[in-house]
């Protein structure tokens, strides 16, 4: 089965699921998209094996077309700034797509149901990376939920500021690391700040206690949840650099940028950087 025929497998499979879409009729240039959308609708629930199987081999050969970027292939920031303070030679900066990435665990920006986003081809990374892992994840994250919600109570919402890790499927990194970053409603609060050094701290945590090696972080509260983007940024260079001065497992950490208002900012906040 090549590309071509998997796509219809899936999209045929996937309107089958609900009566509002059987006989869906879209264009080939247009069946991708549509696939996606219906992968973003689709509530956790059970997956025939068969899905999944043509799911899996669509998804990761997606992936090789995509292009796999390696962190071996990404120059630090001791080589891109010539800088010379301490750890800067575990640190990168790297515009693009997040999913690409083949490191130890990718940092998801979710949202308190810890679903990812059911909003069709919305252009949040919490949809691209459930998007490209694949329906697993999103039945991984409802498989945690669940256990939340019979521990604590059925109103049960994921923290703001903690860090949770799922496989990433058919991702190139072995892990996604999902943290809630905080919400701004206008003018940043003292309690924002702390909630999202929080979450760069319990990922970074996280990942030492699962002894990875690599890590790359997205732009967390930058988007939907409207922290400003320059003093997020401050905050997660701080808070990465603090943290790398005393923990030593990890080998390298990527600050993964997608817009380039996010690059210069990240790259002026680099540079003027002394210790």
């Amino acid at each position: 089965m090549d590309q071509k025929e998997r796509l219809v497998e899936l999209f045929q499979c996937l309107c089958a699921e609900h009566p509002q879409y059987f006989g869906w009729k879209v264009s080939e240039e247009e069946k991708r998209k549509a696939v996606r959308a219906l992968m973003n609708l689709r509530m956790p629930g059970q997956i025939t094996k068969s899905f999944l199987t043509v799911q899996d081999a669509f998804l990761q050969q997606e992936a090789r077309e995509k292009g796999i970027v390696e962190v071996s292939e990404l120059s630090t920031i001791q080589e891109t700034m010539q800088a010379n303070w301490k750890n800067a030679d575990k640190t990168v900066l790297w515009r693009g797509d997040i999913t690409r990435l083949r490191v130890d665990a990718i940092v998801n920006a979710a949202n308190s149901e810890m679903l990812g986003c059911f909003v069709p081809c919305h252009g949040c990374i919490d949809n691209a990376i459930h998007s490209a892992a694949g329906l697993e994840l999103r039945e991984c994250c409802a498989h945690y939920m669940k256990r939340q919600r019979n521990k604590y109570g059925k109103d049960y919402k994921e923290p703001t500021g903690r860090a949770v890790i799922t496989p990433a499927y058919n991702l190139p990194s072995k892990y996604v690391i999902h943290t809630v970053g905080p919400i701004v409603q206008g003018k940043v609060t003292a309690l924002d700040r702390m909630q999202l050094k929080s979450c760069y701290q319990s990922c970074l945590m996280l990942a030492e206690k699962m002894e990875l090696e690599s890590i790359a972080f997205c732009c967390i509260s930058t988007g939907e949840f409207r922290f400003p983007k320059q003093e997020a940024a401050e905050i997660a260079i701080n808070t990465v650099y603090s943290f790398l001065n005393e923990n030593q497992m990890l080998k390298k950490i990527i600050w993964n940028v997608f817009q380039e208002e996010d690059f210069q900012i990240y790259q002026s906040i680099l540079q003027q950087k002394k210790s």
